[in-house]
């Protein structure tokens, strides 16, 4: 069997890859382990927590109506069931999506795994019928989205199902009393705040002495109050689990640490420190393929390995693992493998962390700037000042740009409040077209929106903001 252009790989890199490239008239091969489409994105990561997030959003806003309007709700009653059930319905609609798409664009999905024979042949095993006699097929060029998975350390993998990573708890086996979850990333403070909306007595313990390393710290501080409110006083920083080990039903786990010392035991543990490429047991010894010691397959601008003919996009590829790189990536390397001269060159990947209050920032966040030594000027506009965020009641957000002070080039946004991921990408647009901030000023936003907090933010640099009183500054 032999094909134009193979892809390893149906998650967000991989099918939006493999659709281009049938769109633009190549003969495609989709090769995925697994029998549905989707990724990790699809199956048991973005979409799924989005639906179990959405649900504990819309129970946090009934307390607030309960606490602060005068509109009073009976507790919620929990039929976990249920909440499941609606999360596999959201998986399943959207991934049998693509099942017709990649019929209807006749592109050749086979249910395999698939390991490099060498620069020119995949090996393909599994149940498929469509898998060619002797299990080869050959192709022309290759696409590598193989993705990644959670990362689980030895000592905390101790064979015990109350033990979970990221995808085990996304499955909602049931709502445990206690949940202690290690790592204060986003992922962890994700499910963390799904499990407490939903009844669980939830502990953070994160080794840094910060939740969300390598966030700005501006948008990470409204987010650990909110967090404080729901998680009590069970946040651990500069603390770090020594061990693991089942005790009957529970956990016990071995704490050291300033914030906590000693050993306690929870129900269930949710080990949330990160994520690995799967770039082992692909067949990449089989060629000149190279990987860094974080096991990212080295590629160029134009997603082109050592080998001339292959391509790797998405989270294989290197940071940020996220979805909607993979899909940019997944463009690149098709219009490159199609002959184009084509790069990967972003100033913006927008990042959002679906928490309460969601955070998202784009291009150059102020850490960056100061350890890189860039010039720059922070415009800081507080939602208290917003009416809509009053309206709301949820005035504990800010909308924060980066600029150039020379050029008053926008150089990076941050954003911390409900609907933040949605109101980054105005930042994105702005960052990828070299917008000046009197573009964003200059432009009519409506009102009462969150989203004139982008152009406020822009009026501070000035100090012509209407709602804040901060002395105008003369810019020619």
């Amino acid at each position: 069997m032999h094909t134009q252009l193979a892809v390893l790989g149906g998650g967000p890199g991989g099918y939006a890859a493999a659709f281009l490239a049938a769109d633009e008239g190549m003969e495609v091969t989709l090769i995925e382990a697994e029998p549905r489409l989707g990724g990790t994105c699809l199956l048991r990561g973005c979409i799924p927590s989005k639906a179990l997030l959405h649900v504990a959003r819309v129970i946090s806003e009934v307390e607030e109506l309960n606490d602060d309007w005068g509109v009073t709700f009976s507790a919620p009653e929990i039929d976990i069931e249920k909440v499941r059930a609606r999360k596999n319905k959201v998986i399943e609609t959207l991934s049998g999506g693509l099942k017709q798409l990649a019929k209807r664009r006749n592109v050749t999905v086979v249910t395999a795994r698939g390991v490099l024979a060498d620069r020119t042949t995949l090996n393909l095993t599994g149940d498929d019928p469509s898998i060619p006699e002797g299990g080869r097929l050959t192709f022309d060029k290759l696409i590598l989205a193989t993705g990644s998975t959670p990362a689980m350390p030895a000592n905390f993998n101790i064979g015990s199902p109350r033990v979970l990573d990221s995808t085990g708890a996304l499955d909602l086996a049931d709502i445990p009393e206690s949940l202690l979850v290690i790592g204060g990333g986003y992922i962890g403070l994700e499910m963390g705040t799904v499990y407490a909306q939903l009844g669980s007595k939830v502990s953070v313990v994160e080794l840094t002495d910060g939740l969300l390393p390598g966030a700005d710290r501006d948008l990470v501080k409204p987010l650990a109050r909110r967090l404080k409110d729901l998680f009590g006083d069970r946040i651990y920083l500069n603390t770090k689990v020594g061990s693991l080990g089942k005790a009957g039903e529970s956990i016990e786990v071995t704490f050291e640490g300033p914030a906590k010392f000693g050993v306690e035991r929870f129900d269930r543990v949710l080990v949330s420190v990160g994520r690995r490429p799967n770039s082992q047991g692909i067949g990449l010894e089989n060629t000149s393929i190279q990987v860094d010691r974080r096991g990212f397959i080295q590629c160029d601008e134009q997603q082109r390995t050592a080998e001339e003919n292959i391509f790797a996009i998405g989270d294989i590829a290197g940071e940020p693992m996220l979805a909607h790189k993979a899909t940019h990536e997944a463009k690149v390397a098709v219009e490159v493998a199609m002959g184009k001269s084509t790069e990967f060159d972003k100033a913006a990947i927008p990042a959002v962390v679906f928490t309460d209050p969601e955070i998202a920032w784009a291009g150059l966040t102020e850490e960056q700037a100061k350890r890189e030594g860039r010039e720059h000027e922070v415009a800081l506009y507080p939602w208290a000042a917003s009416g809509r965020a009053q309206a709301i009641g949820r005035t504990d957000g800010l909308t924060k740009w980066l600029i150039d002070p020379k050029s008053s080039r926008v150089l990076g946004c941050g954003i911390v409040g409900p609907g933040a991921g949605e109101l980054i990408a105005e930042a994105v647009l702005a960052i990828e077209m070299g917008c000046e901030v009197r573009d964003l000023t200059e432009s009519v936003h409506p009102h009462p929106t969150l989203s004139e907090t982008l152009m406020n933010a822009g009026e501070v640099f000035f100090g012509t903001a209407t709602e804040i009183y901060k002395p105008k500054r003369n810019r020619s």
